[in-house]
């Protein structure tokens, strides 16, 4: 594609939004953007030019790794420190900060940006109170990625909806450490959002929740022993050596480059997964499910979308919105589709990407995705009634700090320095005082 028509393309998108257009008031705006490395935002950085030649408003990137960006992003916002005027967050963050001011809501992006098309489950995501306060750049759940070329050489068909004891039996099959190629890449990197993300999935699988209707920690149940156990197990035998240091991105490298028979996560990186540019096996990949158990047959994927909000500390709340409704558009998609190829066209955020022949023809896991995203129920995530919402966090603000806490215990098992029971028994132990501390039950 030529740089002009390219050119043309962002016209069209600017078009859109007539209140893009700024006067010389505007002209020397600078907006600090706090994002994370994940390859959906890095496209967003590159094409982010297109924004600040047609507004006149310049835009600062700070570009930081998943766990960093929450630590300094939620130290700017509670302190009101300001140092951001427009903030990546998620489905976790942006109910609770705008119940608590810290957002500024985002209904008011005009009729241009249709927020009819957005997909309902992810616009609920970001709701509180009936205001909306961080809009979706995509969204995700999660399925099971795998090697097809490596299943039908093996004569194995994958299940529609595979068992966690399946998966474990096929990575053992595929694992030739020898050779570096492993059965099964599975997040290991200690974090509410990196190893727990996954970790709180399997755990659901396996009946268990993270507190019973009273609020009290259910941590050293069964359900919480047969998930950690079968984590811990199946990484030891079939996951590659220092999976501690490994999160979503280092799998995902992982798995592209073809040293992965089999990776449980975000259906967002199945635009990255078959890119052909990007990835060594794009023509070699198929997918399936995430994994159930007979405790749970009803188990499905994570529910998250990454977004964009404004904190209330901004005094450039007028020229953030502009941008906010650039980058999450229906014309943004379409200008990602056009210059980087429908494959990477930011996911699960507007109904219209799902219904455009170009996605539906680049991206074979389309309908699958779009269909995970829309069963995936926060308010049920497991067997038993739960006081919270929230797959794969419990919605409440003291779980950034109770989830990083539990995930380094569950990193610390996976290392080899203590056993699976031994880092429940702390995390049991270590959620106990801090929801004591917190004043539960409420």
């Amino acid at each position: 594609m030529t740089k002009a028509m390219l050119l043309a393309g962002a016209s069209v998108a600017f078009a859109a939004f007539g209140a893009l257009t700024v006067g010389p008031a505007s002209a020397q705006t600078t907006l600090n953007i706090a994002t994370v490395n994940n390859s959906d935002m890095i496209i967003m950085q590159k094409l982010s030019p297109k924004f600040e030649a047609a507004t006149g408003i310049k835009l600062n990137w700070v570009v930081l790794e998943e766990n960093v960006l929450r630590q300094r992003v939620t130290t700017d916002i509670a302190t009101k420190g300001g140092q951001f005027d427009i903030i990546t967050i998620g489905s976790y963050e942006a109910p609770i900060w705008g119940k608590l001011g810290w957002l500024d809501s985002v209904d008011d992006l005009g009729d241009a940006y249709d927020y009819a098309d957005l997909i309902p489950q992810v616009k609920a995501g970001l709701s509180a109170d009936g205001k909306m306060y961080a809009v979706p750049f995509y969204a995700e759940s999660s399925f099971t990625f795998y090697r097809k070329d490596l299943f039908d050489a093996a004569g194995i068909t994958m299940p529609d909806k595979p068992t966690y004891a399946q998966i474990a039996e096929y990575a053992a099959k595929f694992t030739d450490k020898s050779k570096e190629q492993y059965g099964i890449c599975l997040r290991g990197k200690p974090g509410w959002g990196e190893n727990m993300a996954f970790f709180d999935t399997l755990v659901n699988a396996y009946g268990g929740q993270w507190f019973d209707m009273k609020w009290n920690p259910t941590l050293t149940s069964d359900a919480w022993k047969a998930a950690t156990n079968w984590y811990l197990d199946v990484m030891a035998k079939s996951g590659p050596p220092g999976a501690t240091a490994n999160g979503h991105n280092e799998n995902r490298a992982l798995f592209a480059t073809g040293k992965c028979a089999i990776w449980i996560d975000a259906t967002s990186a199945a635009g990255y997964i078959y890119n052909p540019k990007d990835s060594q096996v794009a023509d070699k990949t198929a997918f399936t499910a995430s994994p159930i158990t007979d405790k749970n047959p009803n188990a499905s994927g994570w529910s998250w979308a990454w977004a964009l909000g404004i904190p209330a500390s901004s005094q450039k709340a007028d020229a953030a919105k502009k941008f906010l409704a650039w980058a999450t558009s229906k014309e943004y998609v379409k200008l990602v589709g056009d210059s980087e190829g429908w494959v990477s066209a930011p996911p699960g955020t507007r109904l219209s990407t799902y219904a455009n022949p170009d996605y539906i023809k680049a991206a074979p896991f389309a309908a699958t995705v779009l269909k995970a995203i829309q069963v995936t129920d926060p308010a049920h995530p497991t067997v038993n009634p739960v006081p919270y919402t929230g797959v794969q966090f419990v919605a409440i603000p003291e779980f950034q700090a109770i989830g990083t806490q539990v995930g380094q215990e569950i990193a610390a098992a996976l290392a080899g320095s203590q056993t699976g029971d031994q880092a429940l028994t702390k995390a049991q132990a270590e959620v106990e005082r801090a929801m004591k501390a917190a004043g539960y039950p409420k």
